[in-house]
């Protein structure tokens, strides 16, 4: 289940499209005007953290070492940002709605992921 590329993407979509629905539903600082845009944000979401982010945390490495990888947060925050200019009818209030919102939906989205089997992050004992 896990090496079909599809079903990853439609999972990870999905994971995405609930995170910033309960988000919207927790912060007065993100809306939705429908639910298409909403479906449109998370796919959106989804293709900027994988292929802008990992460019941009590259980039500022320096600072984020610096920072001691608190720049990441920013990173994260300015995503989210770009997905709310991107989408018309998803909306954030500000920067720190935007920080404080993709905070959540990092730790949501790990979550999520990790109940369901789709995380990153696999522990393995060596033989």
């Amino acid at each position: 289940m896990q090496n079909n590329p599809l079903l990853r993407f439609l999972v990870f979509w999905g994971v995405n499209t609930l995170s910033l629905w309960v988000a919207a539903a927790l912060f007065d600082g993100i809306s939705f005007s429908t639910a298409q845009s909403l479906f449109i944000a998370g796919l959106i979401l989804g293709i900027v953290n994988t292929f802008l982010r990992p460019a941009l945390v590259i980039l500022t490495l320096p600072l984020s070492i610096l920072a001691l990888g608190l720049f990441v947060l920013v990173i994260n925050a300015l995503m989210l940002l770009l997905v709310a200019w991107l989408v018309p009818g998803f909306a954030v209030a500000g920067f720190w709605s935007g920080f404080l919102v993709a905070i959540f939906v990092s730790i949501f989205s790990f979550i999520v992921n990790s109940l369901i089997g789709f995380n990153k992050v696999r522990i393995q004992r060596i033989k």
